[in-house]
């Protein structure tokens, strides 16, 4: 993965490639297809969010950031957490619950962490990650970092009255944080027209925060690019801005199946985006790369296979 430095500039001093971000993307699609192939065996301690069909919003916004940049996820955090640069190993051996894994196997899926690269955490309540971004962008500017918080939530989120006290808080200070909606249409199984009177791409502008939305939630380079736009604003002081993407969740809301059989949806609306899906559409490049991820993969498996368990010592380690 390739992140811009602290002087804006990428590690190979160039935009990061279409063909990168792409690997990025079908790295994440694989480890969640492996993981659908291994849920009912018992090795996988926690429930799963899977990120299948919205992988392209995690590579494009992550492109644009710097390492330092401190980003905050949701429980469907594992494109996050490997498009910002999580270690894979660690993240398999956490979702076996073994002592390897980056939260000593306590946290599984919905809570995954990586500070060291800037994936500072991620939350099953929705909506409580906001306002940790507001906290660290408010940090950022006291101590000069000059890095920029991001908060990643869906469309659903925007219902809590904890955002709307975080954007007016960033808003009124004018600090330093990115709000990011992945908006795929459903909270749950209820779908925006049920829960929403209001639309979430004029949301922000209540509070004078600029927004900006993309329809074409599977266009990584589009991503990348109005992420770098977004982000170099922020950074330069402008104040908080609001990003909505569109995507669209593949399979169920949490497990590996599909829920199209559930009655609130159909499968037209995933068929047109799989149309247009990078990683259907460009199968050149996914023909390549698939060995070399899937190996990748085998090897964190085994990695958090031959892991330990935590011992009893741990139990009440790292509680506060």
């Amino acid at each position: 993965m390739a992140f811009t430095d602290s002087e804006g500039k990428s590690d190979d001093d160039s935009k990061v490639s279409f063909e990168s971000m792409m690997y990025d993307a079908l790295k994440i699609r694989l480890v969640e297809e492996k993981i659908i192939e291994i849920y009912h065996s018992d090795r996988i301690q926690s429930p799963v969010h899977l990120s299948i069909g919205q992988e392209h919003v995690a590579v494009g916004v992550c492109a644009a950031l710097r390492r330092d940049d401190p980003l905050f996820g949701t429980y469907r955090s594992h494109a996050f957490y490997l498009a910002k640069g999580g270690d894979l190993k660690r993240m398999f051996a956490e979702l076996y619950g073994k002592a390897t894994g980056g939260a000593k196997g306590k946290a599984g899926s919905m809570h995954l962490s990586a500070p060291e690269v800037g994936f500072m955490g991620s939350s099953a309540v929705v909506a409580s990650n906001i306002p940790h971004a507001v906290g660290a962008a408010l940090a950022a500017r006291r101590r000069g970092t000059g890095q920029i918080a991001v908060a990643v939530f869906g469309d659903g989120a925007t219902e809590e009255g904890v955002f709307h006290e975080s954007i007016n808080f960033a808003a009124l200070h004018r600090l330093p944080v990115l709000f990011l909606c992945e908006n795929n249409g459903y909270a749950v199984h209820s779908p925006l027209a049920a829960r929403q009177a209001y639309r979430i791409g004029t949301l922000a502008a209540a509070y004078g925060v600029p927004t900006h939305s993309l329809e074409r939630g599977h266009d990584m380079m589009g991503i990348r690019d109005l992420t770098a736009a977004t982000a170099a604003r922020v950074r330069a002081g402008g104040g908080p801005e609001f990003l909505e993407i569109h995507t669209c969740r593949f399979r169920e809301h949490v497990g590996p199946g599909t829920d199209f059989d559930a009655g609130y949806r159909d499968d037209a609306a995933m068929l047109a985006w799989q149309a247009t899906d990078p990683l259907t559409v460009h199968r050149d490049l996914v023909d390549r790369m698939t060995p070399a991820l899937l190996a990748e993969i085998e090897a964190a498996m085994a990695f958090a296979d031959d892991s330990p368990w935590p011992g009893p010592e741990e139990l009440l380690t790292d509680v506060l």
